[in-house]
C-alpha cells in the first residue's frame, strides 16, 4: 500500500516575525472590539497586527465578514479618510451606511461625517 502524503499547511509570517496561520482570523478579532458609534480605517487594524503595509488583505478580510460567526461588524470599517470604500459588499449599496447611520453614525456622499472624531485607533 502506498502512503497517502499530504501538502503542509502554510503559515503566514507577519512583518513582525509573528508565525500565524490565520491572518483574517486576527483582523475578525480586532474588528469585534471595534464599539458601537465608531469605526476604523483597514490600515490601522494592519498596523495593529504588525502587518502595517497590509490594509488590502484587511479588506479582503471585511470582504467576506460576513460569513464569519460570531458576526463582525464590518460595517465600521472604512478607509483611510472615512470613505465607505466596501459599500458593494453588502447585499445593497446603501446597506453599509444604513447600518452605520443605526449606530449614529452620520454619512454624506459616501462619506463618514466627523471621520476624526468618530475614529477608533485599535493600537489605543
Amino acid at each position: 500500500m502506498r502512503k497517502k502524503t499530504s501538502t503542509p499547511k502554510l503559515k503566514t509570517v507577519l512583518p513582525s516575525g509573528q508565525k500565524e496561520s490565520n491572518f483574517f482570523e486576527q483582523v475578525y478579532e480586532v474588528a469585534r472590539q471595534i464599539p458601537k458609534g465608531r469605526v476604523t480605517s483597514y490600515g490601522a487594524i494592519a498596523a495593529s497586527l504588525g502587518a502595517k503595509s497590509s490594509a488590502r488583505m484587511v479588506g479582503w478580510a471585511m470582504n467576506g465578514a460576513h460569513h464569519v460567526k460570531p458576526k463582525v461588524p464590518a460595517h465600521r470599517v472604512v478607509n483611510r479618510v472615512g470613505l465607505l470604500s466596501g459599500k458593494f459588499h453588502f447585499g445593497s449599496p446603501d446597506a453599509m451606511q444604513k447600518l452605520l447611520e443605526k449606530e449614529g453614525i452620520k454619512v454624506k456622499d459616501d462619506k463618514v461625517v466627523d471621520f476624526k472624531k468618530l475614529f477608533w485607533n485599535p493600537m489605543e
